[in-house]
């Protein structure tokens, strides 16, 4: 695998691989690698003849009050781990590289309404960081399928849509979301938990795993699903933040029509704010 820093190098570098007609596929990180990211890499190799992954933790997404300075940089022990893997170029750049005129006089890419709803109203302005670091991130790579995870399922969503709207000539595939023996969700904030902390986690997916299986059979009291999951998540120690059954297609809250459905879910617990969501087909 080779690492990359700048923009210019990492050019010179795809336009080779692209000159020999290979397919390039691309996995976006902020770094402090686990088992679901990797997951991400096995998938673009399946997908692509070259792959690359970047890490880059985006000043933009965080809020005044998040762990933007906290936030693991773990870059050796993530090569280490993509290499493993069969990743064949790292991009890690500066925050001047991919910002050259400074964070505040970055022109920047918002995808309406979608970004608005839940995590968009939980954390004002991250998805407008997403959308574009993403933006700037296609922009250099230039990659022919980009992976993402489901476990982030809004920002899935305003990612398709943004590269939907924009133009953008690049295939977006959701990857699935992994998950520890219990069920957690992977992820890098799992890392702010404590080992009781890690077994109360799994009720979040448990929650969700519940209520599916009662819209399965046939209840669409979808507000009283809502809140009875909140009560149950509260009782073993969550506090909570959002838990909404929605259509997949838009996000919006879900009526008893529909027929292809999300439930979306994030809450605290201890240091941490969790994410998860389970897909439903009826």
């Amino acid at each position: 695998m080779i690492t990359i820093h700048t923009i210019a190098e990492l050019r010179a570098a795809l336009s080779k691989e692209r000159f020999q007609g290979k397919r390039i596929g691309f996995v976006p990180t902020m770094g402090n690698l686990h088992e679901g990211h990797l997951q991400l890499i096995d998938q673009a190799k399946a997908n692509s003849d070259i792959v690359v992954s970047s890490i880059f933790v985006n000043p933009l997404q965080f809020g005044a009050n998040e762990d933007l300075d906290n936030y693991p940089r773990t870059l050796q022990d993530d090569q280490a781990k993509l290499e493993s893997r069969g990743c064949d170029f790292l991009f890690a750049p500066t925050d001047a590289e991919v910002y050259p005129h400074g964070r505040e006089a970055q022109t920047q890419v918002e995808v309406p309404v979608i970004s608005d709803l839940y995590c968009g109203s939980s954390r004002p302005g991250h998805f407008r960081g997403v959308a574009t670091v993403v933006t700037k991130l296609f922009g250099m790579v230039q990659p022919d399928v980009a992976i993402f995870g489901e476990k982030d399922f809004q920002q899935l969503m305003v990612i398709r849509r943004m590269t939907e709207d924009l133009s953008l000539p690049v295939e977006i595939q959701g990857a699935p979301i992994a998950r520890n023996p219990q069920g957690l969700a992977l992820s890098s904030r799992n890392g702010y938990l404590s080992a009781e902390e890690i077994e109360v986690a799994a009720n979040l997916n448990r929650t969700l795993r519940d209520a599916a299986e009662q819209i399965k059979q046939g209840n669409k009291q979808f507000a009283e699903l809502e809140e009875q999951a909140q009560s149950q998540l509260e009782e073993v120690g969550f506090k909570r933040d959002y838990y909404v059954i929605c259509r997949r297609d838009d996000l919006q809250p879900a009526n008893e029509s529909d027929t292809a459905l999300v439930i979306l879910a994030a809450a605290y617990l201890g240091p941490a704010r969790l994410i998860d969501n389970i897909q439903i087909d009826l």
